[in-house]
């Protein structure tokens, strides 16, 4: 292997030679058989055949769960569609993600470090703590801006809340019955078993049917941050692109104000203009559950994977695995770490993986002194 600074005092590329990316890549094999279209086609065909598969699942679980589709709401029909497509979605991009080295390798040490039996019997309450600082209160973010840390806070409690309510009413999961036909007495059921009953008229009864509203007022004003510093940060403006960045704020805002104003129209309008509000309230969250796996949002599913690269990363350190950097011995991480980083590197065959034996400010050093000795002596 050889050392980074060997590597950067290698000669520039002639004029014409086809440019940085050209030399830096190794002389194709002639032995060795091109991957071709057929390769990026196995993928494609492993990842279909896996989002078939979970969204055959997901339907034989609303069908069973619903108990024979007796408990379901064919007018939540499109939003039960929607979860099949999403489920599908998911499925797909994650097959296709996990199929890249650095992820693959990412999620082979992310979840062998969660489900590791080792780990928790080096550190029984680091996977309790992980999850709940990192998944949970994502306090690495607060360490970033605390205004983005409430905003996101705001985002993600209010969008699980929806979640935990929404999908399961939408599968026929969840019913609520009345001997009366209209109350206020209601007993909540899970799969056809009664879970609870309660009145309609106290706290409880009132928590139930507007838990919906409590998400969209904990998600409007954390999508609105976001949105309005998308608009006014210059650094921010400058990389964002709109059906990435931006698409997913708007949709968040739309279903939660179309949400909050079928209530209103309810309560406060005896049902005027409630058909046009829940139309347009059905179409923003169809659309919005088809985006998730293909935007921003699929971060969503990604996380847990890091979860438990921090994990890696923290039983190691508990065994004072400690990597120091080659030039100035500044501990730089955990040595499995920093081993799992080199071997990412080699499985994209790049060929400065040497360079993760260095700390920031070493390689920064190596690179202006081969820039000094190689590059600039040339404009003598």
């Amino acid at each position: 292997m050889s050392e980074p600074s060997e590597a950067l005092a290698a000669p520039p590329p002639p004029p014409g030679a086809g440019g940085a990316a050209e030399a830096t890549e190794p002389p194709p094999d002639p032995t060795r058989p091109s991957p071709g279209p057929g390769a990026r086609l196995s993928v494609t065909a492993r990842a279909t055949l896996v989002g078939t598969v979970v969204s055959l699942l997901l339907v034989a679980a609303i069908v069973l769960g619903s108990r024979l589709l007796r408990d379901f709401d064919s007018a939540l029909l499109p939003y039960a569609v929607a979860t099949v497509f999403l489920a599908f979605g998911v499925a797909y991009r994650y097959t296709v993600w996990v199929s890249a080295p650095g992820a693959r390798r990412l999620f082979k040490k992310g979840f062998g470090s969660f489900f590791s039996a080792d780990n928790f019997r080096k550190a029984p309450s680091a996977l309790p703590k992980m999850i709940a600082t990192y998944l949970g209160f994502q306090k690495f973010l607060g360490a970033r801006s605390r205004g983005r840390w409430i905003a996101h806070q705001l985002i993600f409690w209010g969008c699980l809340l929806a979640a935990a309510i929404t999908f399961p009413l939408t599968w026929g999961w969840f019913t609520f019955t009345s001997d009366s036909g209209s109350g206020p007495g209601y007993e909540m059921r899970i799969w056809g078993y009664k879970v609870i009953g309660f009145n309609a008229l106290n706290v409880l009864g009132w928590l139930m049917f507007h838990g919906l509203d409590l998400a969209a007022v904990l998600v409007i004003p954390g999508a609105s941050y976001f949105l309005w510093r998308r608009m006014k940060d210059r650094g921010v403006i400058t990389g964002q692109r709109f059906a990435y960045d931006l698409l997913p704020l708007i949709c968040l805002i739309v279903i939660s104000v179309t949400g909050l104003l079928l209530t209103f129209s309810s309560i406060f309008l005896h049902g005027g203009g409630y058909e046009f509000l829940a139309i347009l309230h059905m179409v923003s969250v169809v659309f919005t559950l088809i985006y998730i796996p293909f935007g921003k949002f699929f971060h969503i599913v990604q996380r847990p994977a890091a979860v438990g690269m921090q994990l890696f990363k923290y039983t190691a350190r508990q065994d004072e695995q400690v990597f120091a950097c080659k030039r100035c011995g500044e501990p730089i991480d955990t040595t499995p770490y920093v081993e799992n980083l080199r071997g990412t590197m080699q499985d994209l065959k790049l060929d400065f993986n040497a360079f993760v034996e260095y700390c920031p400010r070493c390689k920064r050093v190596l690179r202006g002194n081969a820039y000094l000795t190689q590059v600039k002596k040339g404009f003598k």
